[in-house]
């Protein structure tokens, strides 16, 4: 996300103020991540769950600001602003990052024997509705931009076919605490995980294929498939792999 945002923000050369401001707030949620990996204590981190709920409101208003940017263009939410406007859900996913967070502190922070919830709801049911949510919301953007492309590598495909299936897992596993067989469920978002890795191969391959190739790289890198957008597959497919954990643990 911080990279993403990184990348497209400066590749719109930061016209607007508030540009900066999903970097700060990236990168201090990504240092407060790994604090909390590091930190083994069991005393509930409310600086922790602070910095997630600015990330969370962070990505709610930059998915504003972004619808803001595409309305003001000449005609408005046309295909053609779809395609090179602002990403209306690349802000999206730091809303999802606020909300693994949280649910990773609830569930690291629970007492020995008592199921986790988040806002009431069973902590395993929840982190598997964020998760289909997260996935639907990257495979609409995925679609988007692979449309642009044209589909013109058959490999493209698979982003729009593969993370779906795992989507319709997740959800059935939010609104019925249980899924399909284990196995499939996992298999599913192994692949997905597996997809955004080899996501960036692609994507580097493609950035290739641009005139001047990687000797041109200060202007390929912003004009072509974006390198870190793929992964953000993997970290939703991790987040359903460990609600699938929650999950076991519950029955």
């Amino acid at each position: 996300m911080l990279t993403d945002s990184g990348l497209e923000h400066y590749r719109g050369l930061y016209f607007n103020r508030f540009m900066y401001v999903p970097l700060v707030v990236s990168t201090t949620t990504l240092g407060i991540s790994l604090h909390g990996v590091r930190d083994g204590g069991k005393v509930p981190q409310r600086f922790r769950g602070a910095v997630y709920g600015l990330a969370a409101v962070t990505g709610l208003a930059g998915t504003g600001f972004h619808l803001y940017n595409l309305g003001k263009r000449p005609g408005r939410y046309a295909f053609q602003n779809l395609f090179y406007g602002a990403p209306v859900g690349a802000p999206f996913a730091l809303l999802l990052v606020g909300l693994l967070g949280v649910a990773a502190e609830r569930v690291r922070d629970g007492e020995h024997g008592e199921e986790p919830k988040l806002v009431g709801i069973p902590e395993h049911r929840a982190l598997a509705a964020v998760t289909a949510a997260g996935l639907l919301g990257t495979v609409g953007e995925v679609a988007l931009f692979h449309f642009r492309g044209a589909y013109h590598d058959p490999f493209m495909f698979f982003p729009v076919i593969v993370p779906p299936l795992a989507a319709v897992v997740m959800a059935l596993a939010a609104l019925e605490g249980r899924g399909p067989p284990r196995p499939i469920a996992r298999a599913l978002l192994r692949a997905t995980a597996a997809l955004g890795l080899a996501g960036v191969g692609f994507h580097i391959y493609g950035i290739s294929r641009n005139m001047g190739s990687w000797r041109n790289w200060s202007q390929n890198l912003l004009n072509g498939p974006p390198l870190p957008a793929p992964p953000s597959f993997t970290g939703l497919a991790l987040a359903g792999l460990a609600a699938l954990r929650l999950l076991e643990s519950a029955r």
